[in-house]
């Protein structure tokens, strides 16, 4: 990568290397453990000029999500998340039943199943398959298709213009960042509202939350760099909400530049905590690299010590950012002899580059092992209640980041 996709710079500057890896969601089936597998580079850096922070795009979004491994509605905080956003913003922008709702990369209606439930028309514009198809069952309208700004220009001729465009968890995904805001502009009414929500650097950087950075991951947002990036499609950033998921994220509400008016005291004031962090100079990025590779050691250390003491290891999850975290570590069977899923469709599937069996969760109750570690740790509430029965073997559970935690679980 020789120049900044968002403002064409060339002055790009390291923030860490992780080596090389897998697609983090390429799990492999039982019959392909003996094919080649592909692996990418995984090199963080950010823009001197513009400040993004950005991977080389090596993969394209056709590749990872045409069939995808992961379907929302497995996470029960996650469907929560949703249905608590949809309420509070058909009150925040008025919408009734003749307003209209886009959600851009819809998975598999985790969100807009609530917006049809309150009996606002509604579209999800979802570009894999298989995740598409599962929202249709459960009567979510859906088109499969990538956001461009044909296809915004095509959805708003058909449907109209939308009142509300929601864009979770993709605005990260998609190397064509201009592009994909012209697509946003294009679907929304010129007095409409954009919410997107997307993981915050600083968080990312303060927490060490290096497992989150995968090849699907084509950029990663401060707020400064998100409004250039809006700006480019004719947006403007008027409010900003930070929140838990992901290990910290941002809600960014956008609107059309000739409608967008002042912004919210809120935005000026997570740019004050950027600045203080160093965020908008590359040399705020320097020391994250050796904290990085402190997590590594931290991990292995408790791993090998573990196998030395003939403790059982097992993992929960499979998620994206473990993938990362297991390859970047290079932990294999002999140190985590499985993990387990929710999702059926990794069942039987092993991840990435580290080949590690994926199985059902009851395995770990009929195994009895003397240590989980959760490979989800964004999701550390969740998952500290769904795994408490492993209390009754005294077993504990493990989280890896943003440092190693050993908690003993009470019922």
């Amino acid at each position: 990568m020789t120049r900044c996709r968002l403002c064409g710079a060339a002055a790009l500057t390291s923030v860490v290397d992780l080596g090389a890896t897998p697609p983090c969601e390429s799990f492999l089936a039982a019959d392909e453990l003996d094919l080649p597998e592909p692996t990418y580079p995984l090199h963080l850096r950010v823009c001197a000029e513009c400040r993004l922070a950005q991977l080389p795009p090596l993969i394209t979004p056709e590749e990872t999500f045409t069939q995808y491994a992961y379907f929302s509605s497995y996470s029960t905080s996650w469907v929560e998340h949703a249905r608590v956003f949809v309420g509070e913003a058909v009150d925040r922008l008025g919408l009734g039943p003749d307003a209209f709702v886009v959600e851009v990369a819809s998975n598999d209606g985790y969100l807009l199943r609530h917006v049809v439930e309150r009996g606002i028309r509604c579209l999800g514009v979802e570009p894999s398959v298989n995740v598409g198809a599962a929202a249709r069952e459960a009567g979510v309208p859906t088109l499969t298709a990538f956001l461009s700004p044909e296809t915004g220009d095509a959805v708003r001729a058909e449907h109209g213009p939308a009142d509300l465009v929601v864009a979770n968890n993709v605005y990260a995904h998609i190397p064509d960042v201009v592009g994909f805001t012209r697509g946003l502009r294009a679907l929304v009414a010129d007095d409409g509202w954009v919410s997107i929500e997307v993981q915050h650097l600083l968080t990312l950087i303060e927490g060490n939350q290096y497992d989150t950075i995968y090849h699907e991951h084509f950029q990663y947002y401060t707020v400064a760099s998100a409004a250039r990036a809006l700006a480019t499609g004719g947006l403007a950033l008027v409010d900003v909400e930070p929140l838990p998921t992901h290990g910290g994220s941002i809600r960014l509400w956008a609107r059309p530049a000739e409608a967008a008016g002042e912004p919210s005291h809120r935005v000026a004031e997570v740019l004050d905590r950027e600045k203080a962090a160093g965020l908008h100079e590359p040399s705020g990025y320097a020391a994250f690299s050796s904290r990085v590779a402190k997590v590594r050691r931290d991990l292995l250390r408790f791993l090998v010590d573990a196998a030395e003491r003939g403790e059982t290891v097992v993992g929960y999850g499979a998620p994206g950012k473990g993938n990362t975290l297991l390859n970047h570590c290079g932990i294999r069977p002999d140190l985590l002899a499985y993990t387990v899923d929710r999702n059926p469709y990794k069942h039987g599937r092993f991840t990435p580059g580290t080949r590690i069996p994926i199985l059902p969760p009851e395995r770990i109750a009929a195994d009895r092992p003397d240590y989980v570690l959760v490979l989800p740790w964004n999701l550390r509430t969740e998952l500290v209640g769904q795994l408490a029965y492993v209390h009754e073997w005294g077993g504990r559970l493990v989280f890896p980041v943003p440092e190693l935690s050993i908690v003993e679980v009470t019922r």
